[in-house]
């Protein structure tokens, strides 16, 4: 498995394992959204963003899933920390678009070894704004801020997107998913998705894994040692374990362990 998924993956730029994680924890991940709605009225369910998440048991808990961890390792080797988690979480009939992007454009890491984990809390399909990605073009060359157009965060998540004129879309991949299933892409590969347009959720959760000998060029960043040991020559910063507090944070099964 682990050639096979790595053959795909450099061929393709991503590549899709099925039921990687249990029924009962992607509906725990919904349940998270819903709860997060409770505690951040103000903020779009697209928009829970790293900083949101990482001081949360739940999130600890989820990330640190060995399931997860033995895939990342595939690609990562055995030294795991989390740089970023953002929920991308479309309501029916309103959910956001995102527009053509790179990841890396985005992220301070030196060098750009990261591994996206897009894990499906609900089945994501075409009509519920499924990720669409233009393999092959992980090969391209990464972009940067100055290379990209503003975007209208109106109707789109990100600021920033790749021109439509320089996107063939024709060639675009619909990655189709269902609950528990994940998505791995690289860095560089294009990649968005289209609006909600169907009364179902789609909830998504993006996780931001790198060996811990890439340094994230942002000292106050909370990142999350998962596996393996930090590099001592790499000046990362790492959040401390949180203590479940009742009140202050969403149930989960498990959670006395985080007392």
């Amino acid at each position: 498995m682990t050639t096979d998924l790595r053959r795909e993956y450099d061929e393709k730029g991503y590549v899709i394992v099925r039921n990687a994680i249990d029924p009962g924890l992607a509906g725990e991940m919904v349940d998270h959204i819903h709860w997060l709605g409770q505690k951040y009225p103000d903020v779009r369910p697209e928009q829970y963003h790293h900083h949101m998440l990482v001081g949360d048991p739940f999130m600890h808990r989820l990330v640190g899933d060995d399931r997860l961890l033995d895939i990342a390792e595939q690609f990562l080797g055995p030294d795991i920390a989390l740089f970023a988690a953002h929920y991308i979480a479309k309501k029916p009939l309103t959910g956001q678009a995102v527009g053509w992007h790179q990841d890396g454009s985005y992220w301070p890491l030196e060098p750009m070894e990261v591994t996206t984990l897009w894990v499906a809390g609900t089945d994501s399909t075409v009509e519920n704004g499924c990720m669409r990605v233009l393999p092959g073009t992980q090969h391209n060359r990464l972009l940067t801020r100055k290379d990209m157009i503003k975007m209208d965060t109106e109707g789109y998540v990100l600021d920033l997107g790749i021109h439509p004129d320089d996107i063939d879309d024709s060639q675009a991949v619909d990655i189709e998913l269902k609950a528990g299933d994940i998505s791995i892409h690289n860095p560089t590969i294009i990649h968005g998705s289209n609006a909600n347009q169907s009364e179902k959720w789609r909830v998504g959760l993006t996780l931001r894994y790198i060996p811990t000998t890439t340094l994230v060029k942002n000292e106050k960043h909370e990142n999350i040692l998962l596996r393996g040991q930090a590099t001592p020559a790499v000046a990362n910063l790492y959040a401390t374990r949180p203590t479940f507090i009742a009140g202050e944070h969403m149930p989960f099964q498990g959670w006395e362990a985080w007392q």
